[in-house]
């Protein structure tokens, strides 16, 4: 097969060993696969993959199966698109069949990968660990990224009201996928106007850190949950206790990559069970910055390093 490979800090298309499946693994034929901020952590040296994982980048890709074990539900030719532990910047990759999903007739392979890395993110963070209910009102940091829209659709899909921060620019895309308001970050009075409008919020999931993070405090209603799964401004934060009891709030920080295996695999059925028709009908979409050839993943990481893209950035594998 051929992977991208670091080499001297630089991403290289290379021929690599031929993946073996193990016991309850499927041979996947990657077509397309999605670029995410923990690849450029680990590309740094800075998010080691798991015990047993491949060193190869890439936590969610789309394609067909090429082998399967004997009695699977999946078949070859099957198109499928899949959580990866690593791997999915590649043209084949080895999964546990039971974190496979079906790729719908109604999506192309580029946005099937866009799909499970950002979605799982929000719906593990929105629903299990902050249980996100209809009515309740969200706020949704880095709304134009990719977990920010695709919370934005899965939160509008439950009949939860949206509030979100993105730059100046974005603020229309996170409109347009359901966000009742929308606010500019760099605005230091936006968390006035957001109190202005809701008084407090019920759920926060926040990727910015220590930026938000007195914000965050003052917004959150009694009884408030905060999510953070990501630290972009920094991770150093003050904090008064007294807050936290007197408006009885939780605060959690959390990751998908390092969860129990069992911990996936629940969180692909209830995600399925509760998006997947929004999926295949069209409901809830996968939101693309820009496609580009795998042999370009230097590119595709100068994106996101930029923090310029609005949805995905999505590597097509040859």
């Amino acid at each position: 097969m051929h992977a991208i490979t670091i080499e001297n800090g630089a991403l290289v298309w290379r021929e690599r060993p031929d993946p073996t499946p193990a016991a309850g693994e499927v041979l996947l034929r990657v077509r397309a696969a999605g670029v995410n901020r923990a690849d450029l952590q680990q590309r740094a040296g800075r998010y080691d993959p798991p015990p047993g994982t491949t060193d190869v980048l890439g936590l969610e890709a789309a394609g067909e199966v090429l082998e399967a074990p004997e009695g699977s539900p999946w078949s070859p030719g099957d198109r499928v698109h899949t959580l990866l532990p690593g791997g999915g910047y590649a043209d084949r990759v080895t999964v546990s069949e039971r974190l496979l999903m079906p790729t719908p007739d109604t999506l192309d392979d580029v946005q099937a990968a866009a799909l499970p890395e950002v979605h799982f993110t929000a719906f593990l963070n929105l629903f299990i660990e902050a249980g996100l209910m209809p009515g309740e009102r969200v706020l949704i940091h880095g709304g134009a990224s990719g977990v920010g829209t695709a919370a934005i659709q899965q939160a509008r899909e439950v009949g939860a009201r949206i509030a979100t921060t993105s730059s100046a620019a974005k603020r229309a895309t996170c409109q347009a996928l359901g966000a009742e308001r929308s606010y500019d970050r760099r605005d230091p009075a936006w968390p006035a106007r957001l109190r202005d409008a809701w008084e407090e919020v019920d759920v926060i999931l926040d990727m910015v850190g220590h930026d938000t993070f007195d914000a965050d405090l003052q917004l959150l209603a009694t009884g408030g949950r905060v999510v953070w799964i990501a630290t972009l401004s920094g991770s150093k934060v003050p904090l008064d206790l007294r807050t936290l009891m007197r408006k009885r709030l939780t605060l959690k920080g959390s990751t998908l990559r390092n969860r129990p295996f069992a911990e996936k695999i629940t969180i692909r059925d209830a995600f399925h069970a509760t998006f997947g028709d929004a999926i295949a009908s069209g409901r809830i979409q996968p939101i693309l910055h820009e496609v580009t050839d795998v042999r370009d993943a230097e590119y595709a990481h100068s994106l996101l390093a930029a923090n310029g893209t609005t949805g995905k950035v999505i590597l097509r594998v040859p």
